[in-house]
């Protein structure tokens, strides 16, 4: 036998000596105070690197809430205005049939073609509420911008100036969304001669 079998191990690599693993305190060589003051100054930063960490976390998870929430917003709206679009084309319908049946006669000697059009209004209308659309209010309610389209104002004793005195077109609201705003006539205070004679001016030419 060879001295290279003899020390070869088999013809094999040695194996080499694990490496030697880092003190866990590496700052061992310092002195005992030193050591500590090191040691809390690490803990110190691991500290606040955990809070920067958790901070990020709780904003991660912030905008993910906030995410989903408008997710879920929009597809309820989108859910709600969906058919907004029919909706709206059925509106002129809606105001023919009311037209119409307004104008029809009280009795007829064959009246039947009347109920069958009464009945389509009925429907129509169970229709549009079952999809959420309801009417804006009209006379006697204060104008608002916002739902109603002022196409006059008009002199008034009877109506408080800025309230609507007559609806020249009916408005609609989808849930809470206004699809048609209402065509209205707003009351305003009298003008000309009748407020002139009310003036203090004219009691005390009166009065004279």
């Amino acid at each position: 036998m060879t001295n290279e079998d003899k020390s070869g191990n088999d013809g094999l690599i040695p194996e080499q000596a694990p490496e030697t693993q880092e003190p866990v305190n590496k700052h061992s060589h310092l002195p005992l105070e030193e050591q500590v003051a090191a040691l809390g100054e690490e803990l110190a930063g691991a500290q606040v690197e955990v809070s920067q960490n958790l901070d990020l976390a709780q904003r991660a998870q912030a905008e993910l809430a906030n995410f989903r929430k408008r997710t879920d917003e929009e597809r309820i709206s989108l859910g709600k205005f969906s058919n907004s679009r029919l909706i709206t084309k059925l509106l002129p319908v809606k105001e023919d049939l009311d037209l119409a049946l307004s104008h029809a006669p009280e009795s007829a000697p064959n009246d039947s073609w009347l109920e069958g059009i009464k009945l389509i209004q009925r429907k129509l209308n169970s229709f549009l509420e079952s999809e959420g659309v309801a009417e804006i209010d009209g006379v006697g309610a204060i104008f608002n911008p916002m739902e109603h389209e002022a196409v006059g104002t008009e002199d008034s004793t009877e109506h408080t100036p800025g309230h609507i005195i007559q609806v020249v077109r009916a408005g609609y609201r989808l849930h809470d969304r206004v699809i048609q705003p209402a065509q209205v006539i707003v009351a305003r205070e009298p003008q000309g001669e009748d407020q002139s004679t009310s003036s203090p001016e004219s009691k005390e030419t009166k009065d004279e």
